[in-house]
């Protein structure tokens, strides 16, 4: 290279040098680039959520209602009642999160010793199979594996917890059942 050259290059050279020390600073300015992500990035995450609330709302707001006392169901007139189990059958209207029906229930229903009236779940206690009522053999008789209960519901054979019962309220002349619940009246004979 010619000293002409070389001149005028080291003098470029050390201009650009200057020019860069003598420019301002920028302080932590954000890119153009920068900007338009966390725009967009958080315009999609407020979108997100504004869908997402009213999702996970309808997933939990079953779980939020306060939960109230089963319904009394009128099942039969107390003049029908006798000291013999009768099965009678009745529906329920439940509600399970967002799900409603009215399944068939059944229930025995007779009088005790004394003459109040009691209500029995039919679902044996050993491996669910239905209880029918012998008359002749004054108990209750498990079909599927030979499990007997006394009138009030004890177990006698095979079972090991007693049957279920009902909780049982008289108005009006009819007989209604509420909630099932484990046995209290075996405990009693």
């Amino acid at each position: 290279m010619d000293d002409k050259n070389q001149d005028h290059f080291s003098e470029q050279t050390n201009q650009e040098s200057g020019e860069q020390n003598t420019a301002p600073k920028r302080k932590n300015e954000m890119s153009r680039r920068q900007f338009l992500t966390y725009t967009l990035g958080g315009t999609t995450g407020f979108l997100a959520a504004g869908l997402l609330v009213p999702m996970v709302r309808f997933a939990v707001d079953p779980m939020l209602k306060k939960k109230t006392g089963a319904d009394w169901v009128k099942v039969v007139e107390e003049s029908k009642i006798t000291d013999s189990p009768q099965s009678f059958k009745f529906q329920v209207h439940q509600v399970d999160g967002w799900y409603e029906s009215t399944p068939k229930h059944e229930a025995w229903i007779s009088k005790d010793k004394a003459g109040n009236i009691f209500a029995l779940s039919p679902t044996c206690k050993h491996l669910g199979c239905r209880v029918e009522w012998k008359e002749e053999a004054h108990e209750y008789q498990c079909p599927c594996h030979g499990a007997r209960y006394t009138l009030e519901g004890k177990q006698l054979k095979v079972a090991n917890f007693p049957l279920d019962e009902f909780d049982v309220k008289i108005e009006n002349g009819f007989v209604y059942v509420g909630t099932l619940h484990a046995n209290k009246e075996s405990k009693k004979a």
